[in-house]
Formats: C-alpha cells, structure tokens, sequence
C-alpha cells in the first residue's frame, strides 16, 4: 500500500486523484519562504495543474517572490494579473494588497476589497472563489502560518468536492493555521511538507510519481 493512502484521514487514495487536479490553491503565511522552498522545487515540469499561491506579505512593499522562486523552480512562476486565464502548470502568486480570485474561464481576477483577519490578500478568499469554479477538479493546500485564515475556505473546498491537504502542525513554524483548518472539519491528507510535494506529484504531473 501506498504510504500516502496509509496516512489519508477520509479514505481518500491517492492514486486516484491523478488526473483530477486541474487547480490547487495553497495557503501560506509566517515561514512560508521557508515552506515554499521545499515545496515548490519539488515539483516536475510535467507537473500539470495551476498553483495559485497567497502568502501573507506586508502590504505596503513590493513582493520578492517572483524573484526568490523563479531562481528555484522548473515551473513558470508569475504575479497574477487581472482578467489573465489561468494557464496549467503555472505557479501565480498574489501580489500585495490584493485579494486574487478565480472567475468564469477560468481567469484570475484581483479585488481591492476589506482585508479578512487584517490580511489582503487573503487564504478564504482565494480558496472560496476557486472552489465554485473547479469544484471536485481542485486541491486546497494550508501551510504554516499563525492566525485562521484559510480555514473557512478549505471548508469550502471539501464542500465543493475537492480535495484537502495541511501541513502536519508539529511541523509548521507556526500551527495555527493548520490547526485552524483541521478543527474546521475532516481534511483529507495532513502530512509533512515534503510528503504534501509527493501527494502534488502524484495527483498532477503526467507520470503521477
């Protein structure tokens, strides 16, 4: 038996995601620099479906996560633009001050409304809109990070038929967010960072390994 399946919460088998994942949408804030460097290097290029990321950032500097992450992964790496369709394949980034969404298309779409817990862009946000567009086809991913963003919308992502993943929380920098998250209701796969990497690889690069 796969290690993997050994560990799924709600008998979901990993195998089986691979192919389903059109989108998967992460969740990331204090260590998240750190997270992403192991996450994001990990995954191949024939890995297949759009990872739209937001990590909590001051709002009022510019992001150097295009910078940091391009240098490390196989896979394109962008700040999302409004109105731009969400190509496979693709890492997008949130830029600061912006909620980024997921609208018809899909396309992306950034918002300038309220923050949510103090923070624009926001976790639920992102993860609210997505999942009324991708439905069963997404994954939701919530990361380290110390307050409960995130945690409303990977319920919304089980309600719509997606799948679930946090980081394991003795392992975050900081619990709360996965914490948050999991008392939210069942999540599917709480692992390790470098166990979520090979759950990605399976459910979406052509080989599924």
């Amino acid at each position: 038996m796969d290690s993997l399946d050994i560990i799924s919460r709600t008998g979901v088998k990993a195998q089986a995601l691979h192919g389903r994942i059109e989108a998967v949408v992460l969740g990331v804030s204090a260590g998240g620099v750190d997270a992403l460097s192991i996450l994001l290097p990990a995954l191949p290029k024939d890995f297949r479906p759009a990872l739209l990321i937001v990590m909590h950032l001051p709002r009022d500097r510019p992001s150097l996560l295009i910078e940091i992450f391009e240098r490390k992964c196989v896979l394109p790496v962008r700040e999302a633009q409004d109105k731009e369709p969400v190509q496979p394949g693709t890492v997008y980034f949130a830029p600061p001050d912006y909620h980024l969404l997921v609208d018809e298309g899909p396309c992306l779409s950034l918002s300038a409304d309220d923050p949510v817990y103090f923070s624009r862009p926001s976790i639920d946000v992102l993860f609210e809109s997505a999942a009324d567009i991708y439905g069963s086809h997404l994954a939701a991913v919530i990361l380290t990070g110390a307050n409960a963003d995130g945690a409303r919308g990977t319920a919304a992502v089980r309600e719509a038929g997606g799948i679930t993943v946090a980081q394991t929380p003795e392992t975050a920098l900081a619990a709360a967010m996965p914490l948050a998250a999991i008392a939210r209701g069942p999540i599917d796969f709480i692992l390790p960072l470098e166990q979520v990497a090979r759950l990605l690889r399976v459910m979406g690069s052509a080989s599924g390994s």
